[in-house]
């Protein structure tokens, strides 16, 4: 079988997976009205997502390297699909608790996966070309879900089972089938079914980087769309979201011809200002700053953090890609949890706006000193440069 068959029926496989986890993101504020329900419980259910996530990075990073690539890839697309048939027949808070968790899980078991497996597929010798995909096609997923839902709410007007959810009851179970016939690359290991991840030596500034720019990502994904929808600007929410994490989709190929350090560095300039814009916009109502601070914060979160972190972590862990792909990934969603349910309780207390400022002014000085400390390593290692 010719390489593209199965790199791109992977790609797809991966889309899907992500597709899935955003999907519902317009439809929170519907969800919350049926169980009345207020900004806190809103950011608690969108991190549920990484209540089930946590313990797959934690536990299962090297899962498939037992069981094989193809297995979790598969069962990642039917939890996509079932969490999605549970918000359709049971519309609430809770279920779309569940749901996230049940979306969470997926995403773990698809993403590290898939990331081993792509490299496989092409070469160790194309590692950072495998990322690309893998980012790119995640990247893709992760932000069509709710662009998808939003237009498919333009067209239809309310309703809790939009068009874009049975295109994903379509799609999702016939790719799990096509993911299980794929070829298998991978040499079966006699490894623990429980495995922790691993973090490769000099990487925690790539780890780091990924917590801060996925912060403001999950600030954008979970309380912007709050504080829109206060402003009667809700119908904007899908392209938000979508623009999250599009730009940085297309901002991949530059940071694949800058190396993993300076992709890192642009980051670091984008992740605050990016955010600053957006708030500007939010504070001053005016939606233009929102879509053009949710394009900085996109190119810095999925565009050069991403990739550079996910080759950097692939390259230094050439035998363990899946468990440091999973120990990557732990920083970068605890930063996608923690800040947002922080920032929805202070909501509740104080405003919307009064928590994005706190989360604003939090992220400029965690930038900073990351940043301190990066250079400060460098300039005492200067051949460990790209270690941190």
């Amino acid at each position: 079988m010719p390489k593209l068959i199965p790199v791109t029926l992977l790609a797809l496989g991966l889309f899907t997976v992500t597709f899935a986890v955003n999907l519902q993101a317009p439809l929170y504020d519907a969800y919350a009205a049926e169980s009345d329900v207020g900004a806190t419980a809103v950011t608690i259910a969108f991190a549920a997502y990484v209540g089930g996530l946590m313990p797959t990075l934690l536990l299962l990073g090297g899962l498939s390297d037992r069981i094989g690539r193809r297995v979790p890839i598969a069962l990642a697309l039917i939890l996509g699909t079932a969490a999605t048939a549970l918000l359709v027949q049971l519309p609430s808070w809770t279920s779309l608790v569940i749901a996230r968790f049940m979306l969470g899980v997926g995403t773990g078991l698809a993403t590290t996966a898939g990331t081993a497996y792509m490299t496989e597929i092409l070469g160790a010798d194309r590692a950072k070309t495998a990322a690309l995909i893998v980012t790119s096609a995640t990247s893709l997923g992760f932000g069509g879900g709710a662009l998808a839902t939003g237009i498919s709410l333009g067209f239809q007007g309310p309703t809790l089972l939009p068009v874009s959810y049975i295109v994903l009851f379509v799609i999702a179970p016939a790719l799990a089938m096509i993911a299980l016939a794929l070829p298998r690359m991978d040499t079966p290991r006699t490894v623990s079914l429980l495995r922790l991840p691993v973090f490769p030596t000099g990487t925690w500034v790539f780890g780091a980087a990924m917590a801060l720019a996925w912060s403001t990502t999950g600030m954008t994904i979970a309380v912007v769309p709050l504080e829109l929808a206060a402003n009667n600007l809700g119908g904007w929410t899908g392209l938000v979201i979508f623009l999250a994490i599009f730009v940085g989709f297309l901002c991949q190929p530059i940071a694949r011809c800058m190396t993993n350090e300076q992709a890192l560095a642009l980051g670091f300039v984008l992740i605050p200002l990016g955010f600053l814009v957006l708030l500007a916009g939010v504070w001053l109502k005016l939606l233009f700053l929102v879509l053009s601070g949710t394009c900085i914060t996109s190119a810095a979160s999925y565009g050069f953090t991403y990739l550079a972190s996910l080759a950097e972590v692939s390259l230094r862990a050439a035998n363990d890609r899946a468990r440091a792909t999973a120990g990557l990934f732990v920083y970068a969603y605890f930063g996608f949890s923690l800040p947002v349910i922080a920032s929805g309780i202070l909501a509740d207390r104080l405003g919307l706006l009064s928590a994005m400022i706190a989360f604003a002014v939090a992220q400029c000085i965690a930038t900073a000193l990351i940043v301190l400390i990066w250079n400060k390593l460098a300039l005492s290692h200067p051949c460990a440069r790209s270690a941190g």
